[in-house]
């Protein structure tokens, strides 16, 4: 097991979606014990506290009908910096939600320091909506497409100009809920896509195993996995926002984790929509930790 120097950031936004609560994701992930945990794996953890988040929300763009598109490029940029900074400091960024939105900023950042980055998108949705396809205009459905280039230019030029990842590195796994508009993105971008087909099909462990092979046929430089909570079924994770029946099992989730960390590729992380106002007894924040350990190399002997 690697013994990493870990920066640890939270991010409480909860503008890029309409329901309250997954602010206060952070707290709930250092409630639930993750910097023990990382710790006494033997990783030297520092918390960097949280960035700064303006409390406006429910503002809607009338240009283009985006909800609180300004608040949320804020907050982005905030964190692109301070996620850049800890890359070149030669930590590890681990970055704690806050609503998926988040990942604008932190694959922002992260495009300072890798050229040909491999990103898992370990979720139930993609992510990949832009203002002309999504149905909501939430944020939080859209930063994967954002972060290639895709949607509304304030958000695409957050911390640099332009596309931050390639997609063609691009893998998500667990997908069970596409919009029209995604489904078409995905195909024409040759998009790397494991629904709950695949994974019911195949097995976790095939699924991991054809990841790793198209970074390693890619040449990628780094990976960053962003982990949505909600990946998971519902019944581990009943504290997120955007809830969708059948999906990755607990097991299957440290299964997934504990092969990327035996790879050693994982180069930074994400773990978001966490909503402590949905969940029972923590129950999704305890899950959060619980996978965290798994990336970062806990084995039962």
């Amino acid at each position: 097991m690697r013994n990493l120097e870990i920066s640890m950031i939270g991010v409480p936004v909860d503008l890029g979606q309409s329901r309250r609560g997954v602010d206060m994701g952070p707290s709930a992930i250092r409630y639930a014990g993750a910097v023990e945990r990382l710790r006494t794996l033997g990783h030297h953890v520092v918390d960097e506290g949280n960035i700064a988040v303006s409390p406006v929300r429910e503002k809607q763009c009338a240009e283009v009908g985006l909800k609180n598109l300004k608040e949320v490029t804020a907050a982005t940029q905030e964190l692109a910096q301070a996620v850049s900074d800890i890359v070149a400091n030669k930590k590890f960024p681990l970055v704690l939600g806050g609503d998926h939105s988040i990942a604008i900023g932190t694959l922002a950042g992260l495009a300072d320091h890798y050229k040909n980055l491999g990103v898992i998108w370990y979720d139930a949705h993609a992510d990949m909506n832009t203002s002309e396809t999504s149905p909501s205009g939430n944020i939080h459905g859209m930063p994967l497409a954002v972060s290639m280039g895709l949607g509304h230019e304030q958000l695409v030029n957050v911390h640099r100009q332009g596309a931050k990842i390639d997609p063609e590195n691009v893998v998500i796994i667990g997908a069970r809920s596409l919009d029209p508009g995604e489904r078409q993105l995905i195909k024409e971008k040759g998009i790397k896509v494991f629904t709950m087909h695949e994974i019911d099909r195949y097995g976790m462990s095939a699924v991991i195993q054809q990841t790793l092979d198209h970074f390693t046929s890619r040449a990628v430089d780094g990976v960053h996995l962003s982990l949505d909570l909600d990946g998971l079924d519902p019944l581990y994770t009943p504290g997120v926002g955007t809830p969708v029946p059948g999906g990755i099992t607990y097991r299957e989730s440290h299964l997934a984790l504990e092969l990327l960390e035996d790879a050693g590729v994982i180069t930074s992380a994400e773990f978001v929509e966490v909503n402590p106002i949905l969940d029972k007894y923590n129950k999704t924040a305890d899950v959060a930790v619980a996978l965290i350990g798994s990336l970062f190399g806990e084995k039962l002997l």
